[in-house]
């Protein structure tokens, strides 16, 4: 049998294939199919500021209704459940404690004081790390992208001093030059980066003239930005790169191996096909590795990253000028075309 262990945040994996966060993440039978599966760890479901706000603000609602009575009746109190963080907070633990695999907590906040507390309040639970989701929908003109990030860094190189638990971040491939951005995390300590999240993006319903909302899964090949960027990364920062989004099988995960990721994050190829589909990838892996002769993963890792390839004096591969060697040789585009009689 040959191994599948790798490392990520600092963090010992049995295998390169975590089950990244979604509702998939949320509950503890769920989890342990993962875990039976061969899951290597777990990313928690996403705990989202906004739901914890609203949530707030509902508790205001009720204690409003009970403004009016008297102090006489102090033993009545409004039927208002636990508070959300309280009760993420509980499932956490309930699932770190239930698992035996690592259980990484999953943040995204709005305001810088909410980041803090609630990374603080995670810690707490014991989880294995913290993964820390940085998307930020531009809804100010008047705001620049050199202001965003250096909002960000500064967010992440403090949530870094308070906490002594790993931390990653969970990247949007929307930045306008991913690598300066990921080399500026790197530098601020983090102990990972996962490329890329997938998030839902707004619809409309044309007969009805309203808004829709659609719940976007990867489509298969959608890896191949994580690829680039992983190549690129890969022996220029000591942060440990996870692929993500639309990772599909093992092929996959060795691509992105290869490129020069640690680990790679799966959630929409479990939605469409079940846990069992985590066994057959470690199976596939394996099954790759046994055919090249390959024993471990380190092996092979960044094999084909930009930093490797760059000492064999084969520049091009990750860089745009790639496109124009593509289209004079791709035997794909060439042979479908003489294939329909172009």
């Amino acid at each position: 049998m040959k191994n599948l262990e790798t490392s990520y945040m600092g963090i010992p994996l049995k295998n390169p294939v975590i089950l990244g966060a979604s509702e998939l993440s949320s509950e503890i039978d769920s989890l342990k199919k993962a875990e039976q599966a061969g899951a290597a760890a777990i990313v928690y479901k996403t705990l989202f500021e906004e739901q914890i706000q609203l949530e707030d603000l509902q508790f205001d609602e009720l204690k409003d209704e009970y403004n009016d009575i008297h102090a006489e009746m102090t033993s009545l109190h409004p039927d208002i459940d636990r508070s959300e963080i309280e009760y993420y907070l509980v499932k956490i633990r309930n699932a770190k404690e239930s698992l035996s695999v690592p259980v990484i907590a999953s943040l995204n906040a709005v305001n810088e004081s909410s980041w803090f507390r609630y990374a603080r309040l995670i810690e707490e639970t014991g989880v294995d790390g913290i993964e820390l989701n940085l998307y930020q929908t531009p809804t100010q003109f008047d705001l620049d992208a050199a202001e965003i990030e250096n909002r960000q860094i500064a967010m992440v190189t403090e949530i870094k001093k308070q906490l002594s638990i790993p931390v990653s971040v969970k990247l949007s491939s929307d930045y306008t030059n991913i690598l300066h951005f990921a080399k500026r995390l790197d530098e601020a300590g983090v102990d990972g980066m996962v490329l890329f999240n997938s998030f839902f993006q707004p619809d409309i319903d044309i007969e009805k003239e309203s808004h829709r909302r659609a719940f976007n899964l990867s489509k298969k090949g959608d890896y191949k930005q994580s690829l680039r960027i992983a190549g690129m990364l890969y022996g220029r920062v000591n942060a440990a790169v996870c692929g993500s989004r639309g990772v599909f099988n093992g092929d996959d995960v060795i691509k992105l191996i290869l490129s020069g990721a640690t680990c790679v994050q799966v959630v929409s190829v479990v939605y469409r096909h079940g846990m069992k589909q985590i066994t057959g990838m470690i199976r596939e892996i394996e099954e790759w590795m046994e055919r090249k002769g390959y024993d471990t993963l380190d092996q092979f890792r960044g094999k084909l990253s930009d930093s490797v390839l760059n000492k064999n004096d084969n520049l091009l591969i990750y860089k745009r000028a790639q496109y124009v060697d593509l289209i004079l040789h791709s035997d794909t585009i060439f042979g479908n075309m003489q294939h329909r009689g172009f």
